[in-house]
């Protein structure tokens, strides 16, 4: 550090001595907390170091939060912090924390072609991303993400416009958030495939059930044909795929289970499509034939 830096850090650690009245406040103010597991923390928006030390020590990451802020600033330690999910733990310094708030977490989570939301949030929880239960919560509320993309949403649910693909999603960082980034990347890949179809829920709802029948590319276009033909014989489609998600269990179907489960969405009891996809499909099983 230059004799000048060092110069107004002693000033304002002196400044601290002397607004707390102890002589050694200063050093006890910045001693590191005992140790202890780390921790993630998350702004939303840029954050001064203000907050950002008073939320520290309202977690037991730091002391003193007034003393690491004026500590954090004589340093020279840039701010705003940039808005996302940073880990810390009881035990570092300031010098330490300060080098981990300029490195926000990044974790990259892939979430697989054919899931339904109800598996997404199973992972998305694993991977403590978010909460499943809040996950599945908003992909059922599509009015909530009105205004955000510029395709029409569905009305009940977003099954099968929440695009597969791989994301950084940082721990903490919210289902609301994932749900966002999922419908802007479908907006940005799929969408484009399916505005001009006569009925891309249609298309769609055919896709979802491509992908989880197809083993190989090359079986795409088979299956989407099979579909198609059978619709227009009146035949039921049979398809397990449909019968494994009205039952919300992703396993292997015995002798007979395919006609136990009463649901709308089961295509051994129903002629036609299901009522709406069964996942979100891949942009391959998206293109078609």
């Amino acid at each position: 550090m230059a004799k000048k830096g060092k110069a107004l850090l002693v000033v304002g650690l002196a400044a601290l001595v002397i607004g707390a009245g102890s002589v050694g406040y200063a050093g006890q103010a910045l001693r590191p907390m005992p140790t202890g597991p780390s921790k993630y923390v998350r702004f939303e928006t840029a954050a001064s170091h203000a907050l950002i030390f008073h939320d520290l020590e309202q977690q037991g990451i730091v002391r003193d939060g007034r003393a690491a802020r004026v500590y954090a600033r004589l340093k020279g330690a840039p701010q705003p912090i940039a808005p996302g999910t940073y880990r810390v733990a009881p035990g570092m310094t300031v010098d330490q924390i300060i080098v981990a708030l300029k490195k926000p977490v990044q974790r990259m989570v892939r979430i697989p072609e054919g899931h339904w939301i109800s598996r997404v949030a199973e992972r998305l929880e694993k991977e403590g991303v978010c909460g499943a239960a809040e996950y599945i919560t908003l992909a059922n509320q599509p009015e909530l993400f009105e205004g955000m993309v510029d395709f029409p949403l569905p009305k009940d649910s977003l099954e099968g416009y929440l695009y597969p693909d791989t994301y950084d999603l940082p721990p903490l960082i919210g289902a609301k958030d994932v749900v966002a980034r999922q419908l802007k990347a479908f907006e940005r890949k799929a969408w484009p495939l399916l505005k001009e179809a006569k009925d891309p829920h249609r298309v769609l709802t055919i896709a979802s059930m491509v992908e989880l029948e197809a083993a190989l590319d090359k079986e795409r276009p088979i299956i989407a044909g099979v579909i198609e033909n059978r619709i227009k014989k009146g035949m039921t489609l049979d398809i397990d795929a449909t019968v494994l998600y009205a039952e919300g269990k992703w396993r292997v179907l015995g002798p007979g289970q395919v006609r136990k489960v009463k649901s709308p969405y089961n295509t051994y009891l129903n002629r036609g499509l299901p009522p709406g996809p069964i996942g979100s499909p891949s942009e391959a099983s998206i293109r078609g034939p």
